[in-house]
């Protein structure tokens, strides 16, 4: 892959995740201080965005990858993405704005995997460049959260036109970007298969079923930590919250460095069992350090993001990989992302808004309470994890038919 090609791959995955980071980490702060919102709006807010990654697969294998180059797509998507972040800031209700958040999240989501696909067909050896090219979307997303807390703006509407702005220049640079043809042009696809049915095969394989319903149940108290997090932070009185939680993005691309290693040293099972032990740490953590907003306990409690997140998910979407095989890996991936950050979020964006409007006191929250409650579910999931879990420490890839 040339120089200038890597260059301009790894300026999109900066603007793609930067846009993203701009208003989402914030949106619950907002939403409480410009709209009023009750934390149960807040939660379908966010269940927005699992909404359009469910929907996004059919999209992106029926149309998009059928019909037109992905890169002018991409192009579209967000040029219209950018025109509904400002309409966002307009509209004075909770359900006109629901419903905006829904839409550019229909918007949006199918650019993740249309950005990924430009990245690849470039790549002479994906697996050793691709790292170097995604780990500037990680960087993107810091500098937005840096940038939003520095400046002060996390409960004004800046924060979506300052993704509506990035947005917009995303959309424009797409079109300068290299050709990515559609790569299904001729190819029937059924709505089932754009989901990733073929990999429905994994089930048959006990240790691989036990691993996505635990999957799925963890994407739970995931769900809290993204809508309720940064509203939890201000509320107590952390300052440049926002840009405190960058902390979680910074352990996040460390950690990623060792998962290979660990992966081959310890196994799948432990990788995945620290995963989920962090989970259950860090929010203990925010249940008995929120008392201080400069406590120690919270900011370890952001830190343990990386360990949250590429323990368990980045973990997963590796054995979900090296268990389908060559044939049906893409299927795997599809379907792991609709089962976690589709059906899981899903669940656990409004499970988490009726928890916390269920401890809403006054204008505050009983927040150990709250945070106890995705402490419990992630202790649940772990005693189911290991009763069931039996897998030896290098997995085989499940056989598949012929068909």
């Amino acid at each position: 892959m040339k120089r200038s090609i890597g260059a301009s791959l790894a300026i999109m995955m900066f603007l793609q995740y930067f846009t993203w980071s701009a208003w989402y980490v914030t949106m619950g702060t907002y939403m409480k201080s410009n709209l009023g919102s009750s934390d149960v709006q807040i939660g379908a807010a966010f269940s927005a965005l699992a909404i359009a990654t469910m929907i996004s697969p059919f999209f992106v294998g029926m149309v998009a990858d059928r019909f037109f180059a992905a890169q002018r797509i991409m192009g579209v998507l967000h040029l219209v993405g950018a025109a509904l972040l400002v309409l966002a800031t307009q509209v004075s209700g909770n359900t006109a704005f629901y419903w905006v958040i829904l839409v550019y999240s229909l918007m949006y989501m199918p650019t993740i995997a249309l950005s990924n696909n430009v990245a690849f067909t470039q790549m002479t050896d994906p697996g050793k460049q691709f790292p170097w090219i995604r780990v500037f979307g990680t960087v993107g997303w810091i500098v937005a959260g840096l940038l939003v807390g520095n400046l002060g703006i996390e409960k004004s509407a800046n924060t979506f036109f300052l993704a509506a702005l990035c947005s917009a220049a995303l959309g424009l640079y797409s079109f300068s970007l290299p050709d990515t043809p559609a790569r299904g042009k001729g190819v029937a696809v059924s709505g089932a298969r754009a989901l990733g049915s073929d990999a429905f095969v994994l089930f048959r394989d006990k240790p691989y079923l036990v691993f996505f319903i635990a999957a799925v149940l963890v994407c739970i108290p995931l769900a809290f930590y993204y809508g309720f997090a940064n509203p939890f932070l201000n509320e107590i009185g952390m300052t440049n919250s926002a840009g405190k939680m960058i902390l979680g993005q910074v352990s996040e691309g460390l950690f990623i460095l060792a998962i290979p290693f660990l992966i081959n040293r310890i196994g799948v099972k432990y990788m995945l069992m620290i995963g989920i032990i962090a989970w259950i740490v860090r929010y203990v953590l925010f249940a008995y350090g929120y008392g201080d907003p400069n406590s120690w306990m919270l900011y370890t409690g952001i830190i343990l993001h990386g360990v949250c997140y590429d323990f368990f998910f980045v973990t997963g979407y590796m054995y979900s990989e090296k268990k389908a095989g060559e044939k049906i890996k893409n299927s795997a991936q599809g379907l792991f992302t609709f089962a976690t950050y589709g059906l899981g979020m899903f669940i656990g964006t409004w499970f988490s808004g009726f928890v916390a409007s269920y401890y809403q006191q006054g204008e505050g929250h009983d927040w150990r309470s709250i945070w106890l409650v995705p402490a419990a579910i992630a202790f649940a999931v772990l005693v189911y994890f290991l009763l069931f879990f039996r897998e030896k420490k290098v997995p085989d890839a499940v056989a598949v038919e012929e068909v």
